[in-house]
């Protein structure tokens, strides 16, 4: 399996608006998510945004960066896009995720990176996935399609 990108940051919250917890490691079981996580048991098991489209995003809303781990996203991973077909069966590290959908950005990234920031998300601010085959996805893991 081709290696296209790694695992930059984890994060997960124990409820709707709870402080992210940055982690070095996350367990994942499958058809639930992420152990502790608020999306966990849900079908938004899992968030993923990457380093690709949110430097698409920050060149338009005319800002250096935006961070992945403030966009409220599971993971980061370093890689210049993610597939949005639902069903699309992607890998980090061990454990394996089909894309559930499109994450659409919410108010609060005009909050956190100002105003415009939200419509510069749009359609690059991650997916959610459910995850298929558990197990643990550490910073530095593999980020690989299919």
């Amino acid at each position: 399996m081709p290696r296209t990108g790694a695992v930059r940051a984890l994060t997960t919250a124990s409820a709707h608006g709870a402080e992210l917890d940055e982690r070095a490691e996350i367990d994942l079981v499958t058809d639930v998510g992420i152990i502790g996580d608020r999306h966990a048991g849900k079908r938004r098991q899992v968030t993923v945004v990457c380093t690709g489209e949110l430097a698409e995003a920050a060149a338009l809303h005319g800002v250096d960066h935006i961070d992945g781990a403030r966009t409220r996203r599971n993971i980061v991973v370093d890689t210049p896009a993610l597939p949005r077909t639902h069903g699309a069966v992607f890998r980090i590290g061990a454990v394996e995720f089909a894309v559930w959908r499109d994450c659409a950005p919410c108010e609060l990234m005009d909050e956190f990176f100002g105003p415009g920031a939200k419509e510069a998300l749009r359609e690059r601010c991650g997916i959610s996935a459910t995850v298929t085959s558990g197990g643990t996805v550490r910073l530095g893991d593999p980020f690989a399609l299919g």
